[in-house]
Formats: structure tokens, C-alpha cells, sequence
């Protein structure tokens, strides 16, 4: 977190990141709150060293001011503002110490080519320690990364080892097999500028799969700027860890539910959520009183470890409890991880992890010892299963959505959807300023929190109309109610408008861009770089091979299709392999597509346009980086200026 100055009136960008961060930590039921009772420890978590006396006046203070709504409860806005307050006061002239100082931190100065003199950024050293370890346990045995790894035992050539882009690739393609064609990454020959290509398939290629890329760009990481390199690491592992947390992976989740649960219930929960009903699952099943609320502080002991570890363990993989004889916290922890060795799942974390409850790692811990021995009974047969699993549509949406950033997280389209919030995100992203949040209900209250999610779908409604969407029989009611079919032809009209709102921003031409001029852009770049592919239309039976899109990247970019590799039998087996390679080599020149290659050999005229589309910017934008940084600096801006 960058060092604080007493004198400045905001909080930087990298502030509010820490404070979300460790307000999100604290959260352990994700209301968006945190209790008072808790803030002495919040405070002292991002830097703030009071004593319990100074701690209780500023809780009587918020209580006689009523400056919550929320009795007994803070939210991160007021968290924040209450941040600022100490940050202007003499409390922030030992904040920097405090930062500098504070365990398994490391504080590198003026990381960012655009920060002023003196802004730092913290490392977490156990991050970097347990995603190196992961890299080598995972990926050791890749023949083309045997001239990065492993990677030493401290972590410390991480950075380097991402430089040339093909370990970040095969990262990806680990948590989500497939997601890169191993044919577009260089792996020979490499020169600066064919690493850098290689970083900006990576990069694109994890916007695709959900992860958050604003404020990131290829030279970031061509750089090796550890905070970014880590923030970007722990979504593409995070990603693949959760993938694994859904019934059709593990249909044994449905014995999860309690008596007056549906499978839907189920779906509305956040992957953490799962995770924790699975551990007291676990613990009673053992006969264990003890339950467990969060991956923080409720896990320090070892104790709800230990018995989890011996009850998904079989009988003969000689799991004990012996950590528990153990009186010192950080031997027993250490005991307790020698038991996971044993489940070969002695991943992410070190003893100190475990006895300082390091959320991330504690976290990707559980889900992994969940992935590997999640120790269910699969039941005989579960009703309306199919009618719940996400299709590949629905992926690809919430896909994109989080990538935009959005908050909460979206796990479920159908349940996160129902208050209106994401969507609102997405409109403003669109056609900023377009939502009057003053309009907006973004708590609600319990008694008439039902009324305040249909007002707030009704009024994503009029703004879809506002943005002339075709939302004919679809009311507030049924985003609120989760329909599916209703609820997906807002959210691809959504991503249609983005789409095209960005390709008319750089077009600059005053008008909205619309499918025909994509058509017709496509033809006349095909035809003058002397291509024999035509497009009729985004139906056109054509695109399924393939070789549009192929010949497509040729033209943009002369020479960067091996037409070697380009199969020509017109099989459905030829026509994926194109497609697979057409996506990747299409995200290698900085084209942000998001489809998937079933969408080309299919022909799916949607997720074609936005295909055709994202090309079509680059014909605008060559440099796809330099809207990144004006966008980065946009988004600052704004940021300073709200505050």
C-alpha cells in the first residue's frame, strides 16, 4: 500500500485497493459489512495502530451521530471515509512505519511508470512463496519451461520467469484447459518483441476466462511489477480452483443441502460459501462440535484442519491427529500440513500461513484439498440438474461481466442479477453517466428489500429502453424472478451495446457503428490483402471452418497466420482445431474476444459479430496498450476526482 502523506485530502488508488481488501477479509457472511466490535482489528490491519480506549470513542461517536444506518455495522464506504479521516490526522505520520514494517511485506518504491516520486507498493512474500511453489509442483514437468523452472525456493525469479509470456500461458491453460492453442505461443527464436506477443495472448486470454485486467498491460508485465504480476497469478489460480466447486463437476455438492434447500439455493452460493458448508459437513460427519465461519481466524489452531484432513482421508492413508498434541500453534501447523503431504495436497500454505490466517492462501488451500478428496456421496440421481448447469452461453456472459470488473463477483447469472446492481455497473460502463445512482437501492433493508431489488430491475429496464435495447415482454419482475430466457437476451444486448459502443469511440466518427459496416469492413480488408474469403453475414455457413477468421488476422497483421497449421478437410475435428487456433491468434494481435471456438464452427451469429468486431478496433487502435493507459488514466482521474 502506498506510504501515507498527512497532508493529502484523498486516498490513492492503491489504498483503497488494501482497504478493500482486508474490509473483504474481515467480511466472513459477504454482507458488505463489518461489525464495530470489529473495527479495532480492522483499523490495525491496514496500518492503523489506536489504542482500545481511542477505538471505543470513535465506536460511541459513530453511535450518538448515528453515522451509520447500520446498527453496530460499518460498510466499506464508511470504512473508507473513516480511513481518510485518520489519514489527515496525526495517526497517518506513523502509518508509513507501520507499512514498511509489517510482516511478510515488502515494500518496493515507484513501481508504476506514471506514479509520483515516492508511491510504494506491498508484496505479500507469502504469495509470491506459495503461487512459485504451486508453478513448480504443477508445471515442473513441462518440457518448454524447463529453461524457467523451478523457481527458487524463495520466490524471488518469479518475476523474471514470467518475462517471455509462455509460462503465463500455460498457467492459464492449467486452471482452464484449452483456453490458449499451444500453436499460437512463440516458443523459439524469441526476441523482445515475440515475448511481447506472447504476454498479450496471456493477457487478453485471461480477460476471456473472467479475470480483471484493468490497469494491467503487457509491459507491466514485460517489467515484472510484482504487485501486478501476483494480483493477476491469484485470479487465473483462483479461477481454476473454483471451477471444480460446481455440481457438474461434483455432483456430490448436492448433499450439501439442508432439508428445505433446492439446487438453486446451491447456485446462488459463492464458491467460499461452498466451501465452508463443506468443511462443517466434514466436521460433523466426525462427530466435531466445532464449525467454521471463516478461512481466517476460525482456522489458526489447526484444529477444524486437523479433523477435516482425517475425515476425507482413507482409511489407509495413515492421516492423524497428532497435530493436536501439539501446544505451540506454528509446530502444530506444521504437523497438520505434514498430514496433507500425505493427501499430496500440502499446497499454498506454510505453517506461519496457517497460524496468521492468510485468507488467500487459506482459501486456496481448502479448495484444493476439496478438488483432490471432496469426500462426497454421489447421489443415485438429482432432480432438475439439468435445467441448472451453466451452458456454454452463460459462461462466456458471466466471463465477461467479471472482467469488467464488477461487484460482487458474479457466480450464478440468475441470482446475482436479481437486485439490479451488476447491471447497473454494466450500463455505466457502456454509456457512462447514464445511471442515477441517487435512483439506485445499493443496501437494502430487510423488511423492504424485496420492493428495493424489483424497483431497482424496473429501472434497469427503462435504462435498456433508454439504449433503444429490444426488451419487448421483459419487465423488471423477471431479472428479479431470474428468468432465464428473458434474463439472457438483456445481458447479450448488454454486450452487444459494449462492443459496439467501443468500436464507435474509436471510430470517431459520431455515429454508432452497426453489424453491416462490420460486414462490409471485413470484406474490404480481406480483398485488399488479395484474401479469397468473402463474408455474406454473420449466419454465413462459411464462417464455420474457420479461414475467415484466419485470413482475417493475416490481413491485419501480414505474415502472423502459419498457414502450415491451417487444416483444409472441412471435418467438424478441422474446423475446431482452426477455430481453437483462429481465438488464440486473434487475442495474440490484442483482439479481445471473448467467444469460445464452438461459437465459429457453430456459427453462432452473436458471438461471431463481436468477434469480427474486436478485430475491427485494431484496425483503429494498432497499439491496444495505449487505450489501456489513457483509459488507466481516465479511471484515476475520475477516482481523484470523486473524492
Amino acid at each position: 500500500m502506498a506510504a501515507l502523506n498527512k497532508f493529502t485530502k484523498t486516498l490513492s488508488i492503491d489504498e483503497k485497493a488494501e482497504i478493500k481488501e482486508k474490509f473483504t477479509e474481515l467480511d466472513a457472511n459477504k454482507d458488505g459489512f463489518i461489525d464495530l466490535h470489529e473495527l479495532k482489528d480492522a483499523l490495525n490491519q491496514v496500518g492503523f495502530k489506536l489504542a482500545g480506549y481511542q477505538v471505543r470513542e470513535m465506536i460511541d461517536e459513530f453511535k450518538s451521530k448515528q453515522r451509520t444506518a447500520h446498527q453496530g455495522k460499518l460498510n466499506l464506504e464508511e470504512f473508507e471515509t473513516l480511513c481518510l479521516d485518520l489519514k489527515s490526522k496525526d495517526v497517518a505520520s506513523t502509518f508509513k512505519t507501520v507499512v514498511s514494517k509489517k510482516e511478510n511485506l515488502e515494500t518496493l518504491g515507484g513501481m508504476s511508470s506514471i506514479s509520483s516520486e515516492g508511491t510504494t507498493h506491498s508484496v505479500r512474500l507469502e504469495e509470491q512463496l506459495a503461487f512459485s511453489d504451486w508453478i513448480n509442483s504443477n508445471l515442473g514437468h513441462d518440457k518448454d519451461l524447463q529453461h524457467l523452472l523451478p523457481i527458487d525456493s524463495e520466490g524471488k525469479r518469479l518475476y523474471l520467469s514470467i518475462k517471455d509470456g509462455i509460462l503465463l500461458c500455460k498457467i492459464i491453460n492449467h486452471s482452464c484447459p484449452d483456453t490458449i492453442d499451444e500453436r499460437a505461443i512463440n516458443k523459439k527464436n524469441l526476441t523482445v518483441y515475440r515475448e511481447f506477443e506472447n504476454l498479450t495472448l496471456a493477457l487478453v486470454s485471461s480477460q476471456a476466462i473472467g479475470c480483471n485486467i484493468v490497469n494491467i498491460d503487457a509491459h507491466d508485465l514485460a517489467k515484472g511489477k510484482p504487485h501486478l504480476v501476483l494480483g493477476l497469478l491469484w485470479q487465473i489460480i483462483r479461477i481454476g480452483l473454483f471451477s471444480h466447486i460446481t455440481l457438474d463437476s461434483c455432483p456430490g455438492l448436492a448433499g450439501l443441502l439442508f432439508d428445505n434447500e433446492r439446487l438453486e439455493d446451491l447456485m446462488k452460493m459463492s464458491p467460499e460459501a461452498i466451501l465452508l458448508r463443506w468443511v462443517n459437513h466434514h466436521l460433523e460427519r466426525a462427530g466435531i462440535s466445532r464449525r467454521c465461519t471463516n478461512f481466517q481466524s476460525d482456522i489458526v489452531d489447526s484444529e477444524i484442519y486437523s479433523h477435516l484432513l482425517k475425515q476425507i482421508a482413507g482409511n489407509d492413508a495413515d492421516v492423524n491427529l497428532d497435530a493436536l498434541r501439539e501446544a505451540d500453534l506454528q509446530q502444530r501447523a506444521e504437523i497438520m500440513l505434514q498430514q496433507a503431504a500425505k493427501l499430496n495436497c500440502r499446497s499454498f500454505l506454510t505453517p506461519q500461513d496457517v497460524v496468521n490466517g492468510v485468507y488467500k492462501l487459506n482459501l486456496a488451500f481448502v479448495a484444493n484439498l476439496f478438488n483432490n478428496h471432496p469426500g462426497l456421496d454421489k447421489p443415485e440421481q438429482i432432480e432438475g440438474l439439468e435445467s441448472i448447469e451453466e451452458t456454454r452461453e452463460e459462461k462466456t456472459y458471466r466471463n465477461w461481466m467479471n472482467s469488467m470488473g464488477v461487484s460482487p463477483h458474479v457466480n450464478w447469472l440468475y441470482s446475482d442479477l436479481a437486485d439490479g446492481l451488476v447491471i447497473f455497473q454494466l450500463f455505466d460502463v457502456i454509456k457512462p453517466g447514464i445511471v442515477n445512482w441517487s435512483k439506485v437501492h445499493k443496501r437494502f433493508t430487510p423488511l423492504r428489500k424485496f420492493m428495493e431489488k424489483l424497483e431497482n430491475c424496473n429501472y434497469a429496464v427503462d435504462l435498456g429502453k433508454q439504449l433503444k435495447f429490444s426488451l419487448v415482454g421483459i419487465a423488471g419482475q423477471d431479472l428479479n424472478d431470474g428468468n432465464a430466457t428473458l434474463t439472457l437476451a438483456l445481458i447479450w444486448q448488454l454486450m452487444r451495446a459494449y462492443t459496439l459502443s467501443i468500436l464507435s469511440r474509436l471510430a470517431n466518427t459520431g455515429n454508432p457503428i452497426i453489424e453491416k459496416e462490420i460486414v462490409q469492413w471485413v470484406n474490404n480488408r480481406l480483398a485488399d490483402a488479395g484474401k479469397q474469403s468473402q463474408l455474406r453475414n454473420f449466419n454465413d455457413p462459411a464462417i464455420a471452418d474457420g479461414k475467415i477468421v484466419i485470413d482475417l488476422i493475416d490481413a491485419i497483421k501480414e505474415g502472423s497466420i502459419n498457414y502450415e497449421l491451417v487444416r483444409t478437410s472441412g471435418t467438424q475435428e478441422d474446423n475446431l482445431a482452426n477455430a481453437k487456433y483462429a481465438i488464440s491468434m486473434a487475442r495474440k494481435i490484442g483482439a479481445r474476444v471473448y467467444a469460445l471456438p464452438e461459437d465459429i464452427t457453430e456459427v453462432k451469429p452473436k458471438m461471431v459479430m463481436t468477434v469480427f468486431a474486436c478485430m475491427m478496433a485494431l484496425d483503429y487502435v494498432p497499439n491496444m496498450d495505449s487505450v489501456d493507459q489513457n483509459n488507466h488514466n481516465s479511471a484515476a482521474a475520475n477516482s481523484n476526482n470523486s473524492n
